[in-house]
């Protein structure tokens, strides 16, 4: 039978652990101050990226690779380490993609390879060496020289099962993005959905905007403000919840058509579904109406959908929504019959 204590004994034991190993790893970072004077060297730049590095060599044959001779310099994190002997393979993981290092004692010489001993899961290193594939085939970095650029103090998340609770993910992203790949390319997406949307926009003769995030008067939307105060003013001021006025301000200037990609913050709770900051974009077209706005938002989405996720058909939550076929279009009178309904 489970005890009170046992979440408590738990987690005093989860305690002393990572306490355990901020020591080791503190101990080690004055190893290499000992050794290299400064810890977090600035003068290493590398001459590849990881993907570029496997997108043109994966395909050479063995032979044909140990035949060139290709040398090449990489840095990115540690995320996986094993020793065989008097070798070690790592695994590197940059912004690109993982690439494997072997560590050979007669190639890095005694005093190289003993620096391997101070690399843990999680630091950032400099590698340099010789491109080559092991008999699995597998394309490596044979490795003449490697320097730790950044040494992780905390223990990374174990490998296999990564940062999987929700609450810590959110609170700690920087730490899902190092280890969840899907996280990651979450993030590449949301950017190319904005890059998509920005081409698209400024295509059709749209011109982008900047307008104040600080409102004297919150307006736009019917939302609860976040109330701030301008010191010199002696003022109150609203961040704003929409950017809607002064967009509207610059079609009567003269300019027929403005959208801004803008941050927009609404004091109104927290949840999964809802964030008191958020991106959104609005954008305002003269002499046109709501059917035009209709038939430019359905493009403008099939578009950025075809172009990003690669088709009209997006898979949220189990459930596939194909935006292939045409959108559903409702009325003021479909609208006022529908909301007349006895429920």
């Amino acid at each position: 039978m489970k005890s009170k204590n046992d979440d408590v004994v738990g987690t005093e034991n989860n305690s002393e652990e990572e306490s355990k190993i901020l020591t080791e790893r503190q101990g080690k970072l004055k190893k290499i101050k000992e050794k290299c004077g400064e810890p977090y060297p600035n003068k290493h730049k590398p001459s590849a990226r990881a993907k570029r590095i496997i997108d043109e060599y994966d395909s050479m044959e063995r032979a044909v690779l140990e035949k060139k001779r290709i040398h090449v310099s990489l840095a990115g994190r540690v995320i996986l380490k094993r020793h065989q002997g008097k070798t070690t393979f790592c695994v590197l993981k940059d912004s690109t993609e993982k690439i494997q290092l072997y560590l050979n004692r007669d190639v890095l010489g005694e005093d190289k390879y003993s620096f391997q001993k101070l690399i843990d899961l999680g630091d950032l290193v400099f590698c340099s060496g010789v491109l080559f594939k092991t008999m699995r085939g597998e394309l490596t970095l044979n490795c003449d020289e490697i320097e730790i650029v950044a040494k992780a103090l905390q223990p990374f998340p174990e490998k296999f099962r990564g940062l999987q609770d929700p609450d810590l993910r959110y609170r700690n992203r920087h730490i899902d993005l190092a280890v969840n790949d899907e996280t990651k390319k979450i993030f590449f997406q949301r950017s190319s959905v904005v890059n998509r949307i920005r081409e698209l926009m400024n295509k059709d003769g749209f011109l982008e905007v900047e307008t104040p995030m600080l409102h004297p008067i919150p307006g736009g939307a019917n939302a609860k403000p976040f109330i701030t105060k301008h010191n010199a003013l002696d003022q109150e001021m609203y961040l704003r919840v929409a950017p809607e006025l002064y967009l509207k301000r610059l079609l009567v200037g003269g300019f027929e058509k403005v959208y801004e990609l803008n941050r927009s913050f609404r004091n109104e709770g927290i949840s999964v579904r809802h964030n008191p900051e958020f991106t959104m974009l609005e954008f305002y077209a003269a002499y046109q109406g709501y059917e035009w706005c209709m038939n430019f938002t359905e493009e403008l989405l099939k578009d950025v959908c075809t172009c990003v996720v690669g088709k009209k058909e997006l898979v949220w939550d189990d459930h596939k929504i194909d935006i292939s076929v045409p959108f559903e279009r409702l009325g003021c009178f479909t609208l006022h019959r529908d909301a007349a309904l006895p429920k």
